[in-house]
């Protein structure tokens, strides 16, 4: 089975070999790194996109953060990341813009209500939480 192909069980290595790494694999600086990561490996395993999709998306995401002037110092990888995941989601219409802004907003009512310390729910601030 070719390694594009949304059945496949695993990403290929060499896609995320730039990730930063230790002996147990690739890790993260913030829990939302981990679940970005994640996300796109559900999203390829439920064929949402292929492997070669994917890096091609991610790869001209960064190279237009880099032409926008993002100094490529290794700290905005996951947003670059993330950026791929929603272009895909979006171009692939499994959900919105408009619903990925209303997401987003509920996020920073959320993280505005949240103590510090404390773990960031969606809907702490009392208002609905809108579909992803």
């Amino acid at each position: 089975m070719r390694p594009d192909t949304p059945a496949a069980a695993h990403p290929p290595e060499d896609l995320f070999s730039d990730l930063p790494r230790d002996a147990d694999g690739p890790v993260f600086r913030e829990p939302w790194e981990a679940r970005a990561f994640a996300l796109a490996v559900a999203l390829n395993e439920k064929g949402v996109f292929s492997w070669s999709d994917w890096a091609a998306t991610l790869s001209a995401t960064i190279r237009e953060a880099q032409a926008a002037g993002d100094p490529d110092c290794g700290d905005s990888y996951y947003s670059h990341w993330l950026a791929a995941l929603e272009r895909m989601v979006t171009t692939r219409d499994v959900t919105s813009e408009e619903r990925l802004a209303a997401r987003r907003e509920a996020w920073h009512r959320a993280a505005a209500a949240t103590p510090h310390g404390e773990p960031i729910e969606l809907g702490r601030d009392g208002e609905p939480v809108p579909a992803a």
